[in-house]
């Protein structure tokens, strides 16, 4: 008997290693666990565990109807899994082992405690490669090392994808008579362990929806996606993280999208669709340093220096954050879009980032367990790597100087108050004029509805840039 054990990789297509698991006649069987206080701790959103689980009930029908049993197993934590792993293979005459490569350190300490405990009963464990385009490693510095700044790690991913191209895995094709599933709203375990299970109906689950939403973006924004990506009221952006952070698509799956609509694989920014492309190496470059640079996954700044900066822990500060009512429209719009949704557009994730960092001074760990807390497309490679680049201490070319104003930011972005006034409902009714500095005009109009702003922004300027210049001296 083989074994898949699924984890964020829950579709049938290009997922190598359900497809090296079905080669051949043996039998074949599935798994997912479920470790509700292990997410808890890792702070796995309610929406995205609600997600996930959505997922992994159509990947069971799915399994199931090609003659593949789904196991699910609850273990409350990553240290139960060996022993409990251990338990099924030897119930079911498990001899091998099939799974792709996790990239956190605490998920790569507990495989490698499964690799071990599974050797000491003769069952063979295969790890591959199911996350990334390009294995972590591929992508190094002619001395070896990986790269430091994303700009060279783009150009050096693709010539090496160039080298070795790439293959897209097909679903497997039936093994036997469908068998039946029991969906997991009527286990009463899995709904004890986690609480309500029913999905957000805005986030329909499966790798057909997951298929429609690329191609409609393919043929839709793509080739307008360079000049509308940054607009959150426009539909520019795939919105396809969800799926990518389930592995209910994969980024090969994208990368070879791309290529048949356009007809090539575009090299540079003079080519429509590599703004997009850029995207996705992007998340490569995240996933290949969580993985190089293991610290990553331990709260550790990329940049060491930068662990001395006095940041702030204020409590009541980081609350009016979170709950949008910093004084500063575009800021508190998102938030609050945040909070009803668990999805933010990605040039707000800036925006609320380099004000939580450089406008309240509050530290970047705080916001990362915060998004984390709440996004459906929870990711820790690129959470990380997106909080720790708008904090300065990540990888970046440009360091602690680059300060987004949060005016001038809603002013390019939203220039009319669309998305704000979806969201900011205090300002709804407030004149495209006033939307991104509202108060003067409330204050006219004898409303305190909004609050006032936290922080003066160019003051608070000076402050960050202070800190960061310190660490020089």
């Amino acid at each position: 008997m083989k074994l898949v054990w699924l984890r964020n990789d829950l579709r049938l297509a290009d997922n190598p290693a359900l497809r090296h698991a079905c080669a051949g006649d043996e039998p074949v069987a599935a798994l997912f666990i479920i470790s509700p206080t292990q997410w808890r701790q890792h702070k796995m959103a309610p929406i995205r565990q609600r997600f996930m689980l959505a997922q992994v009930d159509e990947l069971g029908r799915e399994l199931a109807a090609l003659g593949i049993p789904l196991h699910l197993l609850r273990v409350e934590t990553f240290a139960e899994a060996p022993a409990a792993l251990a338990d099924l293979c030897r119930e079911q005459g498990v001899t091998q082992l099939y799974a792709n490569q996790a990239i956190e350190i605490d998920e790569q300490r507990r495989d490698h405690a499964v690799s071990a405990a599974l050797a000491e009963q003769g069952v063979n464990c295969h790890w591959l490669n199911g996350c990334c385009v390009l294995p972590p490693g591929r992508v190094l510095t002619g001395s070896g090392e990986m790269f430091k700044v994303f700009t060279p790690f783009s150009r050096a991913w693709l010539k090496a994808l160039d080298e070795e191209g790439f293959v897209i895995h097909r679903a497997p094709a039936p093994r036997g008579e469908p068998l039946p599933w029991q969906p997991l709203a009527e286990r009463a375990w899995v709904d004890e362990a986690l609480g309500e299970l029913t999905p957000d109906p805005r986030w329909l689950v499966g790798e057909a929806e997951a298929r429609r939403r690329l191609n409609d973006f393919l043929e839709q924004a793509v080739l307008d996606y360079g000049e509308t990506r940054d607009f959150p009221a426009i539909a520019g952006t795939s919105v396809l993280s969800p799926y990518l952070a389930a592995g209910i698509i994969s980024p090969r799956q994208c990368v070879a999208a791309l290529q048949q609509r356009l007809g090539y694989r575009p090299q540079s920014k003079a080519q429509p669709g590599f703004v997009w492309l850029n995207e996705l190496i992007w998340r490569e470059f995240y996933r290949h340093l969580l993985v190089l640079i293991p610290t990553l996954s331990m709260n550790r700044p990329f940049k060491p220096e930068t662990a001395a900066l006095p940041w702030s822990w204020d409590p009541d500060a980081f609350a009016a954050w979170c709950e949008g009512r910093t004084g500063y429209p575009i800021v508190d719009a998102a938030m609050r879009c945040l909070n009803a949704t668990g999805w933010m557009h990605n040039r707000l994730r800036m925006i609320v980032a380099s004000f939580l960092t450089k406008d309240l001074h509050i530290h970047w760990r705080l916001g990362e367990d915060y998004f984390m807390s709440r996004l459906i497309d929870g990711d820790l490679a690129a959470n990380n790597g997106g909080w720790q680049w708008a904090a300065g201490t990540g990888a970046d070319a440009a360091p602690y100087f680059r300060v987004f104003n949060p005016t001038t930011q809603g002013q390019r972005f939203d220039p009319q108050g669309e998305f704000i006034r979806i969201w900011v409902t205090e300002l709804a009714d407030i004149p495209a004029a006033y939307v991104h500095q509202p108060h003067d005009w409330l204050r006219l109009k004898g409303r305190q509805d909004y609050p006032a702003p936290m922080v003066d922004h160019a003051v608070a300027r000076v402050r960050a840039i202070e800190m960061f210049s310190s660490l020089e001296k």
